[in-house]
């Protein structure tokens, strides 16, 4: 069996999994409610407060499948009840962010400010002190959702090998290169 596909998900209080005829998936919780259609021929099962999947066969895309959704629904749960948060740090002379509402307004350098309209799922924070690099934490219940978007705003400058100028996840190391270096004659 999978290992990650066989292991029970336990559904703390306040959350609530609803199971469909046509395998749809819909968790709610005190963040908000996410929905995940899941494939046919996996069977989803509620007992007693533990949610179990189990596949029909060994064949290569069921166990593919058992893994995959054991893990959607399990984010999905821990979604609701705790949500999911991504820190990136902007990195550069004359780089900053501000937030404001849902709108992230990011200067990294070129001729014009980047305003970037954020989903109304996701929240976002940005600490900045004077003479310091800006921290944008991005706070959601989807963890879909928040990846992608921590995505696109990375996209809009990532990290360049040698100084290290850009947006950067906190947790994410840079291989940094060596500079040119001048040369003995």
């Amino acid at each position: 069996m999978s290992r990650i596909g066989k292991l029970p998900i336990n559904i703390p209080s306040g959350v609530t999994v609803k199971i469909d005829n046509d395998n749809t998936v819909t968790v709610k919780g005190k963040l908000g409610e996410l929905t995940q259609k899941i494939n046919p021929e996996i069977v989803v099962k509620i007992e007693d407060g533990v949610l179990t999947i189990t596949r029909p066969s060994e064949e290569k895309q069921h166990k593919a499948f058992h893994g995959l959704s054991r893990s959607l629904i399990n984010n999905m749960i821990i979604g609701v009840s705790e949500g999911f948060s991504k820190k990136m740090e902007v990195i550069g002379v004359g780089y900053r962010a501000v937030a404001t509402g849902q709108l992230l307004e990011l200067n990294l350098g070129y001729s014009h400010p980047i305003i970037f309209e954020l989903p109304a799922e996701v929240k976002v924070l940005v600490e900045q002190e004077k003479r310091a690099n800006a921290f944008i934490t991005l706070t959601s219940f989807d963890k879909q959702l928040l990846g992608h978007v921590a995505a696109k705003v990375r996209s809009y400058r990532k990290p360049e090998p040698y100084k290290g100028k850009g947006i950067k996840f906190t947790d994410e190391v840079l291989r940094r290169k060596a500079g040119k270096s001048a040369s003995d004659k």
